[in-house]
């Protein structure tokens, strides 16, 4: 199964965008994921949306809008409490994790694949086939 991160942005429209995803999605929702990290002396959270595999072509896509937001733990905002309303409306609860920034990798990629690793060791996602 192919397992991937698909960057949305880290703005207020990328985040009403992943939200707008995962409401017309819902039935394909498994996870709903907040990645708290500390990004230049700064804490920030990425939001992210596990989608349950494809019927055809085993794909399962990870939405996710990089450190873009304050961290909701340390500043309440009103991005965060609008991916815990989707949440409310769904039905999910968020999975929060620490995780390194994605800064401590000498590329995007190894920092989406330290991502994908964690979700299957917590068996978020299937493993590796």
């Amino acid at each position: 199964m192919i397992q991937r991160f698909i960057e949305l942005g880290e703005g207020l429209a990328d985040i009403y965008e992943l939200l707008e995803m995962t409401r017309y999605n819902k039935e394909r929702v498994q996870h709903l994921m907040a990645f708290h990290t500390i990004v230049k002396d700064r804490p920030v959270t990425s939001l992210g949306v596990v989608m349950k595999p494809a019927a055809e072509g085993k794909f399962q896509a990870i939405y996710i809008c990089r450190e873009g937001i304050p961290n909701p733990n340390m500043m309440e905002n009103k991005r965060f409490s609008l991916f815990e309303q989707t949440a409310k409306e769904l039905e999910k609860m968020i999975i929060q994790l620490d995780v390194k920034p994605s800064s401590f990798f000498p590329e995007k990629d190894l920092y989406y694949q330290h991502l994908i690793a964690i979700l299957r060791l917590n068996h978020y996602i299937s493993p590796l086939q």
